[in-house]
């Protein structure tokens, strides 16, 4: 089990995050929503072991995650809101990278690296550079270095990013059927249809505080919304967002 236990985070004096706790069980999809600024990435990179809370501790079986990085990061597969990759390096070069930084013995590790080009449809352009990859060729090349090692846990950050209808829902398929291995998933999106169709458990930050943890379900019932978009509208979106849209049109006509 992933335990996120009171997490505070501070730059200078301003706080990120504030007490902010929640359990990640084996065979959990846990939906993360949040305005802009309501301290995801900041509890994101915190659970990925990239950031160092201010107060507070992330546990893994009941072990500060802190004292044993190293090993805890060898069952974590992250996919990052944003793609930092090795643009000169082919598709396969970078994979392979990975795969020997995480010790994978290589008959396996080029084994995987094949079979995930061809499921993602990049045979083709092994031999190109990832400069020359679009935006959706480079998820996927992500989404694969995550899996690669077979994780215990996987952190996804917007991973539909640039994603074909096709591989994204594939990509629902597979965080399905490894939760159902008993594989815990953090999934991190603004796209409230996807966390709610995916989702077991559901956590909404709030200006750097949970503004709501449960089942889609419980929440639903809490706030007496049929929708996990009425309960987000209603607990975190302040603005009149139907009036605003009326009011970019008017500017449009005018």
């Amino acid at each position: 089990m992933l335990e996120a236990r009171r997490l505070t985070k501070y730059y200078s004096a301003i706080p990120a995050i504030r007490d902010v706790s929640f359990t990640l069980a084996p065979g959990t999809i846990l939906g993360l929503l949040g305005p802009n600024g309501s301290g995801k990435s900041t509890t994101v990179s915190i659970l990925t072991g990239l950031l160092e809370p201010s107060g507070g501790h992330v546990c893994f079986d009941g072990v500060d995650v802190g004292d044993r990085l190293l090993e805890y990061k060898a069952r974590l597969g992250y996919v990052p809101e944003e793609a930092h990759l090795y643009s000169y390096l082919t598709g396969p070069e970078y994979l392979a990278l990975i795969g020997r930084l995480r010790s994978m013995p290589e008959a396996r590790l080029q084994k995987k690296i094949d079979a995930f080009l061809s499921v993602f449809g990049l045979t083709d352009d092994q031999h190109a550079p990832m400069s020359a990859y679009s935006k959706g060729m480079r998820q996927k090349i992500l989404i694969s270095a995550a899996l690669l090692h077979d994780p215990q846990i996987l952190v996804l950050d917007e991973p539909n990013s640039g994603l074909d209808v096709t591989t994204s829902l594939m990509l629902r398929s597979l965080i399905r059927a490894l939760a159902a291995e008993g594989r815990m998933v953090l999934y991190c999106s603004h796209v409230l249809e996807i966390v709610e169709q995916i989702a077991t458990d559901v956590l909404i930050l709030q200006d750097g505080r949970v503004a709501a943890h449960g089942s889609v379900g419980e929440l639903r019932c809490m706030m007496a919304s049929p929708t996990l978009e009425q309960v987000f509208r209603r607990l975190v979106v302040a603005a009149d967002v139907d009036g605003l849209a009326r009011t970019l049109m008017d500017v449009m006509k005018a």
